[in-house]
Formats: structure tokens, C-alpha cells, sequence
């Protein structure tokens, strides 16, 4: 089966899939997992407020999103957000945003969806008692949230939040279809270019597996730490 498997291409391409793919994916996921979780967490405290009308909002957007193939949502940004830029400027013809800004307001709004769960669950899991105490103290609302509900809730869900990222750093090789070259880009131009389809994506799925699990290791062990100092 691998008597034809040449190593050599791989070799000669990882200064350009890593320098060049890998960065951009890393760039991506970290972009994107930062955006999606500030936005996320304003979302999460739409659902939580006493507002019923902001709470409804909040829960269609979660559920419209969680409802629909990233790779759809991908090219509807792709496509419609310039003609969404044009509406909001007024301009006479459609907004010229590039793919890797649609591609990153894609992995934003999409990634918020899931971190909002997450934080919500997170501030869930905090005892009443303390924002209740913190209201006796004279704090206002955002002050409660900021420094005595939100740093716990980070830290409680800092696990599954990093599982979340993990899950990111893997939907962005669906960048792929918008031609962006990211990690599983670099090594499919590669393999196109050579003829060595079977070595370079065998290759592109070692790597995201070996990511993957030592990112997930890293999890667990943050997980004990957690449960330890609880």
C-alpha cells in the first residue's frame, strides 16, 4: 500500500504548510474563539436578563445558528456580506471585504452560538447567594457580572471552552471552499501540484489528529487541576 508513499514531498513542503497554512489557521481559531466568546457572553447575559424580549432574541439566534451547516454559513457570508456592507454605507456598489474577514465574521457569529451555551451553563452554575451579596455590598448589575459572576463562570467552564476552541481549530479547514490557504488549503495546492493526494492529506490529518489530542490532553489535566481546587 505505501510502496509508492513518498516522504520527500512532504518534507520539501513544511516550511510552506506550516509557515504559511498553520499560521493562518492558528490565526483564524485564536481570532475567532476570542470574538465568539465576547460575543457569546453578551448573548448568554441577553438570555439571562430579565427582559423577555431580549432573552427571545437572544435564544432564535442561538438556535437559527446551532440549526445550520457551517459550510452554508460560510458562503452566505461570503457572498452577502458585501452586499450588507453596501446597505449599511450606502454605497453604489457592494463592499469589497475580502475572504479572510468574511471567513472570520463567519467563525464569530457562528462560534458565538455554541460559547453562549457554554457561559450561560457557566453563570448558571454560580450560587445566588453571590450576586445577592454583591447587591447588599451596593454593586450594580455590571459590576456583579464583571467581577464576582464572570471570572468564576470563566473558570468553572475554562475546559469545555477550550473544547469548544478545539472544535474550532478543526472547522476552519472548511475555509478550504472559499480557496483561502489555510493549513488543509496549503497541503491540498500541494498535492494538486504534485500529484500526491494520498501523502499530503494523510499527512494534514495526522497533524490535525495530533493537535487535537494533545490539546485534549491538556484539557483533562486542567479539568483535575479544576476539580482539585474546588
Amino acid at each position: 500500500m505505501f510502496s509508492n508513499f513518498d516522504f520527500g514531498v512532504i518534507v520539501r513542503a513544511l516550511p510552506y504548510l506550516f509557515y504559511e497554512g498553520m499560521t493562518f489557521t492558528l490565526m483564524l481559531t485564536g481570532l475567532a474563539a476570542l470574538g465568539g466568546l465576547v460575543f457569546g457572553t453578551a448573548i448568554a447575559l441577553m438570555r439571562l436578563s430579565g427582559y423577555k424580549t431580549l432573552g427571545r432574541i437572544a435564544g432564535f439566534y442561538v438556535d437559527f445558528m446551532r440549526s445550520l451547516p457551517l459550510v452554508l454559513v460560510i458562503f452566505w457570508f461570503y457572498f452577502l456580506v458585501p452586499y450588507i456592507g453596501q446597505w449599511v454605507t450606502g454605497a453604489s456598489r457592494p463592499i469589497s471585504v475580502g475572504a479572510f474577514a468574511s471567513s472570520l465574521i463567519t467563525f464569530i457569529m457562528f462560534e458565538a452560538a455554541y460559547f453562549s451555551e457554554i457561559m450561560r451553563a457557566g453563570i448558571q452554575s454560580i450560587s445566588r447567594g453571590q450576586p445577592a451579596a454583591a447587591n447588599a455590598l451596593g454593586l450594580t448589575y455590571a459590576q456583579t457580572m464583571r467581577y464576582v459572576v464572570l471570572p468564576q463562570a470563566f473558570r468553572n467552564m475554562l475546559p469545555v471552552l477550550i473544547t469548544q476552541t478545539i472544535v474550532l481549530f478543526q472547522d476552519t479547514s472548511l475555509v478550504y471552499v472559499l480557496s483561502i490557504t489555510d493549513f488543509l488549503g496549503a497541503a491540498s495546492k500541494i498535492a494538486q501540484r504534485d500529484g500526491r493526494l494520498v501523502e499530503m492529506y494523510l499527512f494534514a490529518a495526522v497533524v490535525y489528529f495530533t493537535i487535537s489530542c494533545i490539546a485534549s490532553f491538556g484539557v483533562r489535566r486542567l479539568q483535575a487541576r479544576i476539580a482539585i481546587i474546588r
